[in-house]
C-alpha cells in the first residue's frame, strides 16, 4: 500500500482528483567539453537557450529537451544536433576532440544511442512524408523489426514481439491515450499533427509500464519563433482501388457467396490547415491544426446494404509558454470526435447480391471519439536537477448510435434456418441493425481517464538518476443489453433423418424453434492504477553504461458499487541493462537488458465479471405457422430436452469474483544485441530476444470442480448457484476464494487445489532473432530487417484472434478445462519469417521516390468445433458456446481432438508500396504533389481461412466452408496528395 498512498498524497498536494502515468516525450543531450567550461544550448526553432557548467572531468548534460534542432557551443567549439523523442544524443566539444561523433539535424535517422539499452526506432514527419505509407500510426509501427499486423477483426493494430494486439501502450506528448476498456484502441490524433513517432519494441526502462508488447510514443508539432503554416489535401479515390475477391460458398444450402466484398466501395477525402508561430516572440508559441474530412462507404451483402458518411472535423492545439530559460509550461488539446451517418437498405425479396441500394429502411447517427487535454510543467531547477509534472484527461464515447432504439425495437429477433443450418434468413418486423438493444435510459457508453505524474532527473557525477510517481483513474460506463423485443427465435428443421436436439432425438422433417433470452447489467466501473519507479544510468567508464531500474506497481479494479474485486499491490518489476561502446567512438555497441513488465486488468473485466449476465435457452417443436408481422411461431409445441440457463440477474459479491490472492500478469524479457556503424551512414545490427509470460490470468466459468471439492470436504448443502458466473484466476494454481459453502449466505475463505479445476498453467513464449540495417542520407535512405520468430503456448493473450474475441484478459481460453485440450502450439501472431525494406531516393532537388516492401510467412491454421458435452453441472452453460474448441468432427461425424496450428499455415505474403513526389523548385519548395500506391502489384494472398470445423451441435457435420478463404491482402489502392507550406 505504500506506493499507492504516496501517489494519492501527491495528487492531493497538486489538487488533482486522480491521475495517470505520462511517458517520456523528450530527449536528452550529453557530451564532453573542457573541465568546468560553460556549455550553451540553443533551440534553433524557438531561440530558447540554456546553459550548464561541465564538471571537473568535462562532462555535461541537458535533460528534458523537446525534440527538434539545436546548436550546442562551448568556447570555440560548436555543433548542430538533432534531438529525438526518447533518445540521448552525444557531442564532443573538447578542443582536442573535434572529430567525435556528431548527430546532425540535417539527416534523419536512428544513430547508435550509447545512452540507452532499449530497442527502439524513431521516425520524423519529414521521413514519413517521403515513404509510401497509409496515414496511420500502426502502419508506421509496422516498419520496426519484430512487429506484425494483427487480425483484421480488431482493426488496424500491430502485434509486438509475439504479444497480442491488446498489450501495447500509446502515448501523445507524454500522456497515455490507450483505451483501458479493452486496450485495442487509443485516442486518435490528426496524422499531420505528428512531429515524431517512436516505436519501442523492447527493453524499455522503469519509467514505462502497463504494456507487454510495445510502445508507440508520439510528440506533436509545435510552434516556433517563425510564423509558418500550410494546407493539404489527401484523396483516396475509388477509381484507384482494385476490387477485393468474392469467395464462393461450398455449402449448397447457403446463398452463393460465403465472403462477398467485390461490390463494396469507399472514397476518402481529408484536408488540413495548420498554422504555428510566436504569439509572444521567444515566450509563447502556438500550433493549431484542423483536419476536415468527407468520407463515404458503401457495403453490400446478399439481402441488405448500407451507405455511410463521416464529415466531422478533428484538430489539435499546442501551446508552449517559456516562463524563463529554466521553466516551461505546455498545453495540448486534441479533438477526435466523429459523427457517422449510416442509411440501411433491404434488397427486394428475389434480389441477391445486387450491388445496389434498393429499399430504404433505417438511418442512424453514430458518435464516437472525444477529447484529450494534457498540461505539463518542466523546471530545470539547477544544472543537475530537472523536475516535471504532467496532468491529463481523456474523454471517449464508445460508438453511441441514435435513434436508440431504432424502429422495430419492440419486435423479437427472428432468424429462419429451416433451409440450412448455417443459413440465416431474416424474418419479422425487427431491425437487423439492432440484434441487441441497449438500456436506453443509461445514456452512451463512455470512458474517462484522469491522470497525473511527477518525474525527476538528477545527475550526480557519473550517475543519471531518474525517479517518478504516477496514478490514474479510468472509468467506463456500460449500458445493459437484451435481445430485440427481449427474445430471440431461431427456426430449424430436421432433414430426412432424425437429429439429436438438446439431448433428445427428434423425428425427420420436424420443425423446431430455439428460444433464447439475454439480459446484462448497466453500471459505472472503475480501474485505479499507480506506480513508483527509480532508475540509474551509470556511466561506469567513458565506454561502459550500466542501467539499473526498479518499478513498483499497484492495480485495483472496482465493481459498479465501488467495491474492489482486484487489489494487487507492490508488483515489483526490476530492469537491468548495459551498453558497451566497444571502440570508444560510438561506432560499435554491444548491449543487453533484462526486465519484468506488468499489464493492468482491463475495465471490460469489471463490466463482464463484476456485473451480471443472464442467458436462457429452450427448444420446442412447432407447426411451421408463423405470425405474418413478427415471424414468431403462432403455436409452440412440446418442449425438447431441458431448459438451459446460465448466469444470474444479480451482481456477485466482490469477494467471489476473483481469487483473493490473484497475481497480476507479467512478462519477463531478455535481449542481447549488437549494433555497428560502417561507412557512408550505414549501420547494421542484430538482436536475440526471449519473452515469457508469468502469472497469466483469465476467467474460469466451470462450476463442477467447486461442486466436487465441496462434496469431498463435507459441505453437503453447497449450492453451485451461489457462485459468480466466472472467476478470475491464475490458471494452473490453487484457488483462494470466498465461497458460501453451507448455502447460508455466509462467505468463507477457502483454498481449492488446482486439480479440481483441471487447468494447465497460462503459457506464452516468444523467441526471435532480428537482423536490421539502416543507411541515413539526405538523398538516399534505406532501412530494413529480417526477423526469425516463434510465438507459442496455450493462449494468445488479451485477445483471441481465432474467435475474434476482444474481451481483454477474460477470453474463453480458460472458461472450461476442455477448451485447453489441444491448445498448445504456435499462436496466431506466429510469423516465422519477416523481411522488411523501405526507403526513399531524392533525384535532383525536385523528385523523390519512395518504396516499402514486405515478405512474410503465413500464420498457423486451426480447426475449431463444438466442445463435447457431458452430464455434469457445466453442460447447460457449454451449450451456449459456439464451435470454438480444438475438437472437430471428422467425415464420419465423430468429434476428434486436434492440436493448435495442426492444419498448416496461410500462404506467404508479399506487398510492395511505391510513391513519387514532385516539389517544384520554382515555387521555393513550398508545394508538393505526391502519388502513393499501396500493394502496387495487387497481390491478394489469403490472410485468413475459415477455421470453424463444425456447423451444428445437434447434427455433428463437417462445415463445407471449413478452410474457405475469409480475408485477403488489401487490394491495390492509391492516395493522391497535395501540400503547400508557407
Amino acid at each position: 500500500m505504500r506506493n499507492r498512498s504516496l501517489a494519492i498524497a501527491i495528487l492531493v498536494l497538486f489538487g488533482a482528483v486522480d491521475a495517470l502515468f505520462a511517458q517520456s516525450s523528450v530527449g536528452s543531450l550529453s557530451g564532453q567539453a573542457s573541465a568546468n567550461a560553460v556549455v550553451i544550448l540553443k533551440n534553433i526553432d524557438t531561440e530558447q537557450t540554456r546553459q550548464v557548467s561541465a564538471n571537473t572531468e568535462g562532462r555535461f548534460n541537458f535533460t528534458a529537451l523537446a525534440p527538434g534542432s539545436y546548436s550546442v557551443k562551448s568556447g570555440n567549439s560548436e555543433q548542430d544536433v538533432r534531438i529525438s523523442i526518447g533518445k540521448g544524443s552525444r557531442v564532443n566539444l573538447a578542443e582536442l576532440a573535434l572529430d567525435a561523433v556528431i548527430v546532425s539535424g540535417r539527416v534523419n535517422g536512428n544513430p547508435i544511442d550509447m545512452s540507452s539499452v532499449e530497442s527502439s526506432s524513431v521516425f520524423t514527419a519529414e521521413q514519413l512524408q517521403k515513404l509510401p505509407l497509409p496515414r496511420d500510426i500502426t502502419n508506421v509501427a509496422l516498419l520496426a523489426p519484430g512487429t506484425v499486423k494483427g487480425d483484421t477483426a480488431f482493426g488496424n493494430l500491430a502485434s509486438f514481439g509475439g504479444a497480442s494486439v491488446a498489450e501495447n501502450g500509446y502515448y501523445v506528448n507524454g500522456f497515455d491515450v490507450t483505451n483501458l476498456r479493452k486496450l485495442i484502441s487509443y485516442a486518435a490524433i490528426p496524422y499531420d499533427g505528428i512531429a515524431e513517432q517512436q516505436i519501442k519494441t523492447g527493453g524499455y526502462g522503469a519509467e514505462f509500464g502497463r504494456s507487454l508488447g510495445g510502445v508507440i510514443n508520439i510528440v506533436t508539432q509545435r510552434g516556433t519563433n517563425t510564423w509558418q503554416g500550410g494546407v493539404s489535401a489527401y484523396w483516396d479515390p475509388e477509381f484507384l482501388r482494385e476490387r477485393t475477391n468474392n469467395v464462393l460458398s461450398r455449402n449448397i444450402a447457403e446463398d452463393r457467396f460465403s465472403n462477398y466484398g467485390a461490390d463494396n466501395r469507399s472514397n476518402e477525402f481529408v484536408y488540413t490547415a495548420s498554422v504555428g508561430g510566436p504569439a509572444v516572440p521567444e515566450r509563447l508559441f502556438i500550433y493549431a491544426l484542423v483536419e476536415g474530412r468527407k468520407n463515404s462507404s458503401d457495403g453490400y451483402e446478399a439481402r441488405k446494404s448500407n451507405h455511410s458518411e463521416a464529415n466531422d472535423p478533428t484538430g489539435i492545439l499546442k501551446l508552449d509558454y517559456v516562463v524563463n530559460d529554466t521553466h516551461t509550461l505546455e498545453f495540448t488539446g486534441i479533438r477526435n470526435r466523429v459523427n457517422a451517418t449510416t442509411r440501411f437498405f433491404l434488397n427486394a425479396p428475389d434480389s441477391l447480391y445486387s450491388g445496389r441500394h434498393e429499399i430504404p429502411k433505417n438511418a442512424t447517427n453514430t458518435k464516437s471519439g472525444g477529447e484529450v487535454f494534457i498540461g505539463k510543467y518542466t523546471g530545470h531547477l539547477s544544472d543537475t536537477f530537472t523536475l516535471s509534472a504532467t496532468l491529463g484527461q481523456l474523454n471517449n464515447t464508445v460508438a453511441y448510435r441514435t435513434p436508440d432504439p431504432l424502429p422495430g425495437g419492440d419486435c423479437p429477433a427472428v432468424y429462419d434456418s429451416r433451409l440450412g443450418t448455417t443459413r440465416l434468413d431474416y424474418l419479422g418486423c425487427w431491425s437487423q441493425e439492432q440484434f441487441t438493444l441497449r438500456d436506453s435510459n443509461f445514456g452512451p457508453d463512455e470512458d474517462q481517464r484522469r491522470s497525473f505524474r511527477i518525474d525527476g532527473e538528477w545527475h550526480v557525477d557519473a550517475h543519471a538518476l531518474r525517479f517518478g510517481v504516477d496514478a490514474e483513474r479510468f472509468e467506463s460506463t456500460q449500458g445493459g443489453n437484451t435481445y430485440s423485443g427481449d427474445i430471440y427465435y431461431r427456426l430449424f428443421r430436421t432433414g430426412s433423418a432424425a437429429r439429436t436436439v438438446n439431448g433428445v432425438l427428434v423425428a425427420p422433417d420436424t420443425s423446431y424453434v430455439r428460444t433464447r433470452t439475454l439480459a446484462t447489467s448497466s453500471g459505472t466501473f472503475r480501474v485505479e492504477n499507480s506506480a513508483l519507479y527509480v532508475e540509474d544510468s551509470w556511466q561506469v567508464s567513458d565506454d561502459f553504461l550500466a542501467y539499473l531500474g526498479l518499478r513498483s506497481e499497484a492495480f485495483e479494479n472496482l465493481n459498479g458499487d465501488g467495491d474492489k474485486f482486484v487489489d494487487a499491490q507492490n508488483a515489483i518489476a526490476p530492469r537491468l541493462g548495459a551498453a558497451w561502446d566497444m571502440r570508444g567512438d560510438g561506432s560499435l555497441k554491444l548491449f543487453g537488458n533484462a526486465g519484468r513488465y506488468y499489464i493492468p486488468v482491463a475495465a471490460n473485466t469489471n463490466i463482464r465479471a463484476s456485473g451480471w449476465e443472464f442467458r436462457g435457452e429452450v427448444f420446442n417443436v412447432f407447426d411451421d405457422v408463423l405470425d405474418a408481422n413478427t415471424g414468431v411461431p403462432r403455436s409452440i409445441g412440446a418442449q425438447v430436452g431441458t431448459i438451459n440457463e446460465t448466469g444470474s440477474r444479480r451482481a456477485p459479491l466482490p469477494q467471489t469474483v476473483a481469487a483473493l490472492d490473484l497475481e497480476p500478469m507479467f512478462q519477463d524479457e531478455i535481449i542481447l544485441g549488437v549494433q555497428q556503424n560502417l561507412v557512408n551512414g550505414l549501420s547494421v545490427g542484430a538482436r536475440a530476444i526471449h519473452r515469457r509470460i508469468g502469472n497469466g490470468f483469465d476467467d474460469f466459468c466451470a462450476h463442477q470442480g467447486f461442486v466436487d471439492w465441496a462434496a469431498d470436504n463435507g459441505f453437503a448443502n453447497f449450492n453451485a448457484g451461489s457462485l459468480a458466473n466466472c472467476v478470475i484466476i491464475n490458471p494452473g494454481r490453487d484457488l483462494n476464494i470466498a465461497l458460501d459453502v453451507n448455502n447460508d449466505r455466509v462467505l468463507r475463505d477457502v483454498t481449492i487445489p488446482a486439480r479440481y479445476l483441471g487447468l494447465p498453467e497460462y503459457k506464452r513464449k516468444y523467441v526471435a532473432l532480428e537482423f536490421f540495417f539502416e543507411r541515413a542520407s539526405t538523398d538516399f535512405a534505406l532501412q530494413g530487417s529480417y526477423t526469425y520468430a516463434k510465438s507459442f503456448g496455450n493462449v494468445e493473450g488479451y485477445v483471441n484472434s481465432t474467435l475474434a474475441q476482444d474481451d481483454a484478459g477474460i477470453t474463453q481460453d480458460f472458461d472450461f478445462s476442455i477448451f485447453t485440450d489441444g491448445a498448445d502450439g504456435p499462436l496466431p501472431n506466429d510469423r516465422r519469417h519477416t523481411f522488411k525494406t523501405f526507403g526513399n531516393y531524392q533525384l535532383a532537388s525536385e523528385w523523390n521516390f519512395g518504396g516499402n516492401a514486405i515478405l512474410q510467412s503465413g500464420r498457423p491454421i486451426n480447426c475449431n468445433g463444438f466442445a463435447p458435452l457431458g452430464d455434469d453441472t457445466d453442460s447447460a452453460t457449454l451449450q451456449f458456446y459456439a464451435a470454438s474448441s480444438f475438437y472437430c468432427v471428422n467425415s464420419a461425424g465423430v468429434s476428434e481432438l486436434g492440436q493448435r496450428g495442426d492444419r498448416g499455415r496461410t500462404p506467404w505474403m508479399f506487398s510492395l508500396d511505391a510513391s513519387v513526389a514532385y516539389t517544384p523548385s520554382w515555387l521555393d519548395d513550398k508545394l508538393q504533389v505526391k502519388v502513393d500506391f499501396f500493394n502496387l502489384l495487387n497481390s491478394q494472398r489469403v490472410t485468413e481461412f475459415n477455421e470453424t470445423g463444425d456447423i451444428t451441435r445437434s447434427a455433428p457435420t463437417q462445415n463445407p466452408n471449413y478452410s474457405n478463404a475469409v480475408n485477403f491482402q488489401s487490394a491495390r489502392s492509391g492516395l493522391l496528395s497535395i501540400r503547400y507550406q508557407f
